[in-house]
């Protein structure tokens, strides 16, 4: 049986032929690509436009522009051209049935996720893009709406299998008729150079943003922290978060990182005192009308002073009391909707729910009490005590707080715009947060003031110790652009100030992008920002009430991140956000976070952890074995449905030092549901389900420095929830394997070198961590005289050290002194490392 993926290939080369244009052409209403037709039924109006035609100079550094040049032939540009101007245009595209594809589509404002189908009107409203399968020519094309002018495009369903293209402005004072690049198509042998190669080109031919190898991301990549929200909400103070850092540290993991997430700001709603902070702030909706009144901390962090502590009379904390809070405001929340279901009936009467809202108002009011807490002494007591903590981010949102800045509070020119949500927007799931937004409008401080406004806020931050931020609710400006020239003039305006700011306040680098999953974000404000979330929200359980969402929303979350690192991966180092470590499915969520190549971070709550679980993903320095490179869907599961076609594990790979390694995660249970709008859960999906895998579900060749692995003639593999170690060679029949509903196996790959006459020899690492190839530094051997051989393997953290070896050693070394080891005849070969010094750096040696 030949390997999987290694069919021969035809030879693609645009270069080659008599079409100047390159491989696209339009002609006779198709859209063809090396004869291929890709779409039918074009219309007349629209136009393709070689890359070299629209694009002839470049500002982008010469190496790239030389780079996308050189495969030019490979893409091109799609224009259409209109009788009347709008500042909204639909605009058929063309027609395609009976083909593979995936895309990516915004299921709410600010986040995305994956559909796949096989005609155009399969596809989504907002689809951000669409991979097609060509396997007339072994290859893909990607279709990827742009921006041009003052307008942002995206595709969207039509009937009968066509593909519509829309361009929105999202203000009447911008309109428009034609376009030349509306969207670029391209062509590749390769699903994963073809993303990195056409959004290459949309960067040189767009020269707004910069791709993710010309940033730099921020130092907490490498690293565990402990975000507040899901402990505290919005009733975080600096009493809790110092007890729940202690408790990281003496349960033997120190957070490098902390973020303070929303409940740290001075807000105030309408119709209370403006210039005072809303009381009784606890869950996440209460606080989305409130309003920045001032750029500094509210007054529980305010009135804290430096020293509090350290003290024997320090503050003490009780782990209940968040808890408490928030199961009263939850039923608040539920007597609030109780007395909305009823006068929605029709019932007159409802002085008994007021009555009891009031109460429960009241309840709540006593609980809270009072608090003390604050930024510029806080962060430097707490920088005393945890010698590990090097960074500190705080939340906010893009446009200052949920409802933007108040009117007349600041020095800035603010002003309450109410809301207009795109009719693209339609087709989107239902969201408190845009209700809540809706109603409150946004106060939006003039673009004009856009530099001023984020440096009186950030400047203020990094005095006090704070080294980024957490930017959340990006994607609200397009709801308030139409008296700002469009989304397009508008997004600009803040993006260019957010990022003279980060340059300033926090080195260029500490940001941390959130809810800004739509193309606006990534094509105009990521010239300086290098990181940001790929998923939605972590859900502990489910919103709407389903009780089984606390198993299958998580493998939701999965998708999400997996699908988006595609595309947000070229711009953006993916993070996949925090998880509970004491959830249901906190090891289902560990497996895949091991592997995603970014941070690990938790939301525990002050008193909740697992710290056996913990101890599986991060070192004791807080410092994680992070992958190569981030992680991404294997090519057998780009179109497929590993959320309810029942039948299909989410496999993502990514690559060690030293080999490479493939999660097998079964997310079935849920997924979208184009009918009722929302994501919910399909019950007789969530079961075991099978899957296989090989040495070339890695893409090996994705860094220059792991490709020479994927041609090694032999692989050992460890199967980390099995706890076995296995061999395979590129002609072994893939794996086959069954994994549980909610469950995962990870499988970590090395190429086997030979050593000698007759020794085989793969280092697997330690293998009490998930991924045990990242705690890999260094592997040398040595081959002497009389068959001697050596082998030097340095490790970063402690436990159990497991290698592949085809003969026994005769000594086994650690830190240059004899130690025992085990051997077995199956080749497994192990010793006991511990933890050394602060680095935890040890190296392990074999004499055979």
């Amino acid at each position: 049986m030949a390997p999987p993926n290694e069919a021969t290939k035809p030879v693609i080369d645009g270069s080659h032929t008599d079409n100047p244009t390159g491989l696209f052409t339009l002609s006779d209403s198709k859209l063809r690509v090396n004869g291929v037709t890709l779409l039918s039924e074009v219309p007349e109006n629209i136009t393709f436009n070689s890359f070299s035609s629209i694009c002839p100079t470049s500002q982008a550094p010469p190496p790239l522009f030389q780079q996308v040049q050189s495969r030019s032939h490979m893409g091109g540009f799609i224009g259409f051209a209109q009788p009347q101007p709008s500042d909204r245009l639909m605009n058929f595209l063309g027609r395609f049935t009976c083909r593979n594809f995936l895309s990516v589509f915004r299921f709410k404002t600010w986040w995305s996720t994956m559909s796949v189908g096989t005609s155009g009107s399969d596809l989504q409203m907002e689809t951000q893009w669409v991979l097609l399968e060509v396997p007339e020519l072994d290859s893909y094309a990607l279709i990827l709406p742009l921006i041009e002018g003052k307008f942002r495009s995206a595709l969207h369903p039509g009937r009968d299998g066509h593909v519509m293209v829309c361009a929105e402005s999202g203000s009447t004072e911008a309109k428009a008729s034609a376009f030349d690049a509306i969207a670029y198509v391209h062509l590749s042998d390769n699903p994963y150079n073809l993303m990195k190669e056409a959004y290459s080109a949309a960067r040189v031919h767009l020269n707004t943003f910069r791709l993710l190898e010309e940033k730099s991301p921020p130092p907490i990549v490498d690293k565990f922290g402990w975000c507040t929200w899901d402990a505290f909400y919005l009733t975080v103070d600096p009493v809790g978060v110092w007890h729940g850092l202690n408790e990281f540290v003496e349960g033997g993991v120190s957070p490098r990182f902390l973020i303070i997430d929303d409940g740290w700001q001075s807000v105030s709603i309408d119709g209370e005192n403006p210039m005072e902070d809303t009381k009784n702030l606890v869950l996440g909706g209460t606080q989305m009308t409130a309003r920045l009144y001032r750029f500094e901390e509210c007054d529980r962090f305010k009135k804290y002073r430096g020293g509090t502590m350290f003290g024997t009379d320090a503050p003490p904390f009780d782990p209940k009391r968040p808890k408490m809070l928030i199961a009263k405001a939850i039923e608040v929340e539920q007597a609030e909707k109780a007395l909305d279901k009823a006068d929605q009936n029709g019932v007159t009467e409802l002085s008994e729910f007021e009555s009891r809202i009031r109460e429960l108002k009241h309840q709540l009011s006593a609980m809270m009490g009072g608090g003390e807490g604050g930024v510029g002494a806080f962060t430097k007591d707490l920088r005393t005590r945890f010698k590990c903590l090097d960074d500190v981010y705080v939340w906010q949102a893009l446009c200052g707080a949920w409802g933007g800045v108040r009117p007349g509070a600041t020095h800035l020119e603010s002003k309450v715009v109410p809301v207009t949500v795109s009719p693209g927007l339609d087709g989107t799931m239902n969201d408190l947060a845009v209700v809540k937004i809706v109603e409150g409008g946004i106060g939006l401080v003039h673009p004009d003031q856009a530099a001023d406004y984020f440096d009186s806020m950030h400047s203020h931050l990094a005095q006090s110790g704070v080294t980024g931020i957490k930017v959340d609710v990006i994607h609200t400006l397009e709801y308030v652009c139409e008296e700002c020239g469009g989304r397009i003039e508008l997004a600009k305006a803040y993006y260019e100030g957010l990022t003279r700011s980060l340059v300033k306040n926090f080195k260029g680098t500490g940001l941390l992008a959130s809810m800004q999953q739509c193309n606006d974000f990534f094509f105009l404000g990521t010239q300086q920002i290098a990181f940001g979330r790929v998923g939605d929200d972590f859900w502990f359980q489910d919103p709407g009430g389903d009780p089984m969402g606390a198993y299958w929303l998580q493998g939701v979350h999965m998708i999400h991140c997996a699908y988006n690192s595609l595309w947000m991966g070229q711009i953006i180092h993916p993070d996949w956000d925090m998880f509970q470590s004491d959830h249901l499915c906190a090891k289902f969520h560990a497996g895949s976070r091991a592997i995603c190549g970014g941070p690990v971070y938790v939301s525990d709550s002050v008193g909740s952890h697992n710290f056996g679980l913990l101890k599986k993903l991060v070192h004791p320095d807080g410092t994680v074995p992070r992958c190569q490179h981030f992680a991404l869907p294997t090519r057998n599961c780009l179109f497929k449905n590993p959320l309810f076609d029942g039948e299909t594990v989410l496999k993502i790979w990514n690559l060690n030092k030293f080999g490479g390694v493939v999660g097998a995660f079964n997310c079935q249970g849920a997924g979208w549901d184009r009918g009722e709008k929302r994501i919910r859960g399909f019950p007789h999906c969530y079961k075991p389900t099978l899957g296989s895998v090989h040495m070339t579900d890695i893409e090996w060749d994705q860094k220059i420095e792991t490709a020479a692995m994927g041609e090694a003639e032999e692989f050992a593999v460890y199967l980390d929830q099995a706890e076995d170690l296995k061999l395979m060679t590129r002609e072994s029949e893939p794996m086959q394997f069954t994994v549980q509903p909610s469950s995962f196996e990870i499988f970590s790959f090395v190429p086997v070198r030979k050593l000698g006459q007759d020794l085989r020899f793969a280092p697997i690492g330690l293998v009490n961590m998930f991924n045990c190839g990242g705690t890999i530094i260094e592997v040398d051997h040595r081959v002497g005289g009389e068959g001697k051989v050596g082998v030097r393997i340095v490790v970063k953290g402690g436990g159990k050290f497991l290698a592949y070896s085809s003969g026994r050693p005769r000594k086994g070394l650690l830190n240059g002194g004899e130690v025992e080891f085990e051997w077995s005849v199956d080749g497994k070969l192990s010793l006991c490392v511990d933890w050394v010094g602060e680095s935890g750096v040890s190296e392990v040696g074999f004499v055979f």
